[in-house]
């Protein structure tokens, strides 16, 4: 029986998808790509009482780690990011964080995790898989007993990721697709950083950008 219950709150200017993945077993949960509206999603953990474990960044732009540490300080949990992102996390000119009109802002990890790392969390075995291209260090999170991959900006319903921004490579993310999430099983559930919901299975028959 699958202990995964995902919950997603679409946040921010540009409607990023920040999941909630909570453990039915332990209710303890992972709160992944808190981009903005910090005090909503604050409340919304506390209503479904369960205990948030950390929170993992697929990526350092704005949109996805701006509520990071607002989300870290009020439950007490560490912030987990690949190492190769620290540049992008720490730089504003690169995390695009003026690019709304915000004062430019710098963010951190607290953890900086490796290719192939297996972080135990909440009661999941979630593998890191390094996937650079959208940004130097992005990453998805595979929890592979749930069938499910957080994506980040990876890839999306029919889409990929936009490589136009600074440290983006068409190339680089495309290989990164190819050998680490389409070698993932066809059902896994692909959870992406912005739009639906999709399948493995799906993006390989469908997507016209692979």
């Amino acid at each position: 029986m699958a202990k995964l219950r995902t919950e997603q709150y679409i946040v921010g200017p540009v409607m990023t998808n920040c999941y909630l993945a909570v453990n039915e077993e332990t209710k303890e949960a992972l709160v992944i790509d808190p981009g903005d509206e910090a005090a909503r999603l604050i409340q919304k953990i506390r209503e479904r009482n369960v205990t948030p474990a950390a929170v993992l960044l697929t990526h350092g732009h704005f949109d996805h780690a701006g509520a990071a540490q607002e989300l870290a300080d009020a439950f007490g949990i560490l912030i987990y990011a690949h190492e190769k992102e620290k540049k992008t996390l720490e730089t504003p000119g690169i995390n695009l964080s003026g690019m709304t009109g915000e004062p430019p802002a710098a963010y951190h990890a607290d953890v900086y995790v490796k290719d192939g790392d297996v972080l135990d969390l909440a009661g999941f075995s979630v593998r890191v898989l390094f996937t650079p291209g959208h940004t130097e260090g992005g990453c998805c999170y595979y929890i592979e007993k749930e069938q499910a991959v957080f994506a980040g900006d990876t890839l999306f319903c029919s889409s990929v990721g936009r490589t136009d921004f600074p440290g983006g490579s068409a190339s680089v993310l495309l290989r990164s697709i190819r050998e680490k999430l389409l070698a993932l099983p066809g059902q896994t559930n692909v959870y992406p950083g912005h739009n639906e919901i999709t399948t493995i299975g799906w993006e390989k028959q469908h997507n016209p950008f692979l």
